[in-house]
């Protein structure tokens, strides 16, 4: 028995997530998910505590998003790769999350716009804004709300295109490039206002 299931788990390996998919459709077994989870798991953990920074909390959200993949699994269409559906998940479980949390605390989060113009930002000033030590980057990032947060680790943790951004979170490629370089300008006045202009 307990060959006859280590030969299905080596089996199994060998499978693309597409065709674990299909298994899982087509059979129930819960042994075809514990493929995936075990694929993805670490995937989802990484991008989790980038987002919530607690490990506690990153675990307990790692292993929520992948139940609620496995119960959503029926609804995976195929039109994007299983890891652009599963980052989507992580996403958007992460900002809910933190979303309640700051309810929770009642902190009040004052959204000012800002009254610059919406040109992009130059290659130069984006290449002076990371240039920031990592380490002073990284503290900066949970000073920022959850929705700026997340759409600059996309594009620089995660090294995401405008068009993958643009799926994740269903905006169109102008309004991607328009938080974006929102998202910066806050980053740097926060930096600017922290530890002084460079």
């Amino acid at each position: 028995m307990e060959t006859a299931e280590k030969i299905l788990v080596e089996d199994i390996s060998s499978l693309s997530d597409r065709q674990i998919i299909e298994q899982i459709l087509l059979t129930g077994k819960t042994v075809y998910f514990g493929a995936l989870y075990d694929r993805y798991a670490n995937k989802v953990y990484r991008k989790c505590i980038s987002m919530v920074k607690s490990r506690e909390d990153a675990r307990d959200l790692t292993h929520d998003i992948l139940v609620k993949a496995f119960l959503k699994i029926s609804s995976f269409q195929g039109n994007s790769s299983f890891s652009t559906w599963i980052y989507t998940i992580t996403y958007n479980h992460c900002i809910d999350f933190l979303r309640q949390k700051q309810k929770n605390r009642v902190v009040e989060y004052n959204n000012v716009t800002d009254g610059h113009d919406l040109e992009e930002v130059d290659e130069i000033e984006n290449k002076k804004l990371f240039e920031i030590e990592v380490g002073r980057l990284k503290e900066l990032l949970f000073e920022l709300s959850e929705d700026d947060r997340a759409i600059i680790l996309m594009k620089y943790q995660d090294e995401m295109s405008i068009e993958q951004i643009r799926t994740v979170l269903k905006l169109s490629s102008s309004a991607v490039k328009m938080r974006l370089k929102r998202a910066r300008d806050r980053l740097r006045k926060l930096y600017e206002k922290t530890y002084g202009t460079r």
